[in-house]
């Protein structure tokens, strides 16, 4: 996977205290969001891109430490399109059923994050690949539900086929936040005691958006500080440039398949 190389990490001159972020420090990071797929011949690459960059300059003012535990981007994608471990991870969350070749998954394109198995897709233990197979697979997920009603969509968006949701597009927010502002005892949040508490998570943000293909992109940030609401509709912005970044993606070039890969 092609994250920041040692030249993109010189370029990054400023971070930014999440608590305390403003408007003009959200439209500075979204310019270099936008940077982000440049040179690249595959979204979740560019994706990846994403995630690093918003996990080195979101920092503690004081102590210059990440302000996140983890930051993830997902996107859905049908089962046939995936690749192979992709598609093996699916068929766990269907207890080895084989999904229908049509079936949407919310697939894990990349990953930033404290623990070193939390820095790439492929060693995420049941987010790779999560198969929404009807409405109620995804509100018995509290975060997967609370993401999608925060961003103005219904369950049944997802589980239709995406030309169905490009069609419905009139009823769709562009641009949507996902917030939990205490994390602490969230139903949102199921891990408490092995996530939430374990690394002192305290809120959570997300930013997604609906590309030209019918899929949905979120990117979601689980912060060591406390995320205002105010704070939080900064990333409407944020959520637009990451848009842009995919944008020159086609449906075909989402995914980079590599040997690493581990079913």
């Amino acid at each position: 996977m092609v994250g920041l190389d040692e030249r993109a990490l010189a370029d990054i001159q400023s971070t930014f205290d999440l608590p305390r972020l403003r408007f003009a420090d959200a439209v500075t990071v979204g310019q270099h969001l936008r940077k982000c797929g440049d040179d690249l011949d595959r979204e979740d690459a560019a994706a990846q891109r994403v995630v690093e960059y918003l996990y080195e300059v979101l920092r503690d003012i004081d102590t210059a430490t990440p302000s996140c535990a983890l930051i993830r981007c997902f996107q859905t994608h049908p089962y046939a399109d995936l690749p192979e471990a992709y598609q093996a991870a699916a068929r766990r969350g269907m207890d080895g059923d084989e999904p229908a070749s049509d079936l949407r998954c919310l697939a894990l394109l990349a990953t930033r994050g404290l623990e070193a198995a939390w820095n790439q897709p492929e060693t995420s233990v049941g987010h790779l690949a999560i198969p929404l197979t009807d409405v109620a697979s995804i509100e018995q997920r509290p975060m997967v539900a609370r993401l999608v009603a925060q961003m103005g969509l219904e369950p049944r968006h997802l589980v239709e086929p995406r030309t169905a949701l490009l069609m419905n597009a009139s009823e769709y927010r562009n641009f949507g936040v996902f917030h939990v502002e205490t994390a602490g005892g969230s139903v949102y949040l199921p891990a408490q005691q092995t996530f939430v508490e374990q690394y002192g998570i305290r809120s959570v943000v997300g930013m997604g958006g609906l590309l030209p293909s019918g899929e949905f992109f979120a990117v979601i940030l689980f912060a060591q500080v406390t995320i205002s609401r105010e704070i939080a509709e900064l990333f409407r912005t944020l959520a637009l440039s990451v848009k842009l970044t995919f944008l020159p993606f086609a449906p075909d070039a989402v995914f980079t398949v590599s040997p690493e890969c581990v079913v």
